[in-house]
C-alpha cells in the first residue's frame, strides 16, 4: 500500500475527472499528501489557528474566497500568509473562482502548489474523497481465490495445491464469477468493508495444475469476471483428516480476521467424491438467508430445546 501520494501524480491522475489546473509555478508538486482526509479552512482566515489540520488537503470554497475577498488589503494578506505558513500539501479553489490577491504570489514564495477546479465545492468533495480514501487504505495481499456466488464474496484460502483454483473455476463454469486468483489483494474502506481484487497483471487469468495458465476473461465471456467484490465469507479448504473436529451444526461460528476485521469463516474438508462447488453455493445461500435474519442453525437449536423442554416436564409430572 502507498503510504504517500504526490501532488504531482494527484494533478495528474484526477486533471479530467475534476477539471484541474494548477495556477502556481510547479515547485510545490513534489509535495506529498500523507493524509486521505479534505479540510476548508475555516476560522484559521479569521487568526484562529487552534486544532487547524494543516497535513490535510485544503480547500477554498466559494465561502471562503468570499470571506477573503471581503476584507481590506492589508487584512487579507495576513490573513493569507498566516494561512499558507503552514506546511499544507496542497490548495484547491472550487468553481472556477479567480483566487484572491495575493494568493498565488504567497503561495509560489513558500511552495505551496494552488490548483483550481471548475467543479462546484459539494461535487469535488464527492469526487475526490473516495480517490484519496481508495489510495490510502490498509492493504494486504493473500494466498487465495475470489469469487463471486450468488452476489457473495467467497474468499477461498488453503494450502498450496488443495483445489482453490478448480473449486473456482467450476463455480465460473456453473455461471458465477471470477475476481481474482492465487494472489488477492485487500483493502479495508471504512471499519468493516473489505474489498478484494487481483492484480492488475493477472486480468483474471487462472493457473490449473496440469493445464496451465487459462484466460477466464475469453474462454467464459464477460460475465464470467468481475473487477472487485466485497470478501463476506472466508471458505477455508483443507484435506479431510479423521482426528479432526469439523462444524456440523452452525452453532459455533467460525471467524477470520483481515485488517481487524471479523470476516465469517467456513471449513470444509475435502474427500474424493464430494461435490465442493455445490457444497459453496449453498455457502453463499446460507450466508443470504443468514443476513436476511433467518439463522437455520439457530432456529433449529431452538425447536429442539422446546421440544425437549416439554419432554422432561411430562416425565417430571409422571408420578407412576
Amino acid at each position: 500500500m502507498p503510504s504517500t501520494l504526490t501532488v504531482d501524480e494527484l494533478l495528474r491522475t484526477k486533471k479530467e475527472p475534476l477539471g484541474l489546473e494548477l495556477l502556481t509555478d510547479g515547485r510545490g508538486l513534489v509535495r506529498e499528501i500523507h493524509n486521505p482526509d479534505i479540510s476548508s479552512p475555516g476560522l484559521v482566515l479569521t487568526g484562529y489557528s487552534e486544532r487547524f489540520p494543516s497535513d490535510r488537503v485544503q480547500v477554498l470554497g466559494e465561502t471562503e474566497i468570499s470571506f477573503l475577498e471581503s476584507l481590506d488589503d492589508d487584512r487579507r494578506t495576513s490573513a493569507i500568509e498566516a494561512f499558507l505558513s503552514f506546511d499544507i500539501p496542497v490548495i484547491f479553489i472550487t468553481k472556477g473562482q479567480a483566487p484572491p490577491e495575493p494568493l498565488i504570489d504567497v503561495a509560489n514564495r513558500v511552495g505551496t502548489p494552488v490548483i483550481l477546479s471548475g467543479l462546484k465545492t459539494s461535487e469535488f468533495y464527492t469526487r475526490i474523497k473516495p480517490f484519496l480514501e481508495e489510495r490510502f487504505a490498509p492493504t494486504t495481499t493473500m494466498h487465495g481465490s475470489l469469487a463471486d456466488v450468488y452476489g457473495v464474496g467467497l474468499l477461498f484460502t488453503g494450502t498450496s495445491g488443495v483445489g482453490k483454483s478448480e473449486a473456482v473455476l467450476d463455480l465460473v463454469e456453473r455461471g458465477h464469477r471470477l475476481v481474482a486468483d492465487d494472489l488477492v489483494i485487500v483493502s479495508r474502506r471504512g471499519h468493516e468493508v473489505l474489498i478484494g481484487r487481483g492484480h492488475e497483471l493477472q486480468r483474471h487469468h487462472m493457473e490449473i495444475r496440469g493445464v496451465g495458465i487459462i484466460d477466464v476473461h475469453r474462454l467464459f465471456g464477460i460475465r464470467a469476471i468481475r473487477q472487485q467484490k466485497r470478501i463476506e465469507v472466508v471458505v477455508q479448504l483443507e484435506v479431510w483428516n479423521g482426528s479432526a473436529t469439523y462444524d456440523r451444526t452452525g452453532l459455533d461460528p467460525q471467524f477470520a480476521e483481515i485488517l481487524g476485521v471479523p470476516v465469517p469463516k467456513v471449513t470444509i474438508p475435502l474427500v474424493p467424491g464430494k461435490n465442493i462447488t455445490v457444497v459453496c453455493e449453498v455457502v453463499a445461500m446460507n450466508h443470504l438467508l443468514k443476513f436476511s435474519g433467518h439463522d437455520t442453525a439457530a432456529l433449529f437449536n431452538r425447536r429442539l430445546q422446546a421440544r425437549m423442554s416439554g419432554t422432561l416436564e411430562y416425565l417430571e409430572e409422571d408420578y407412576e
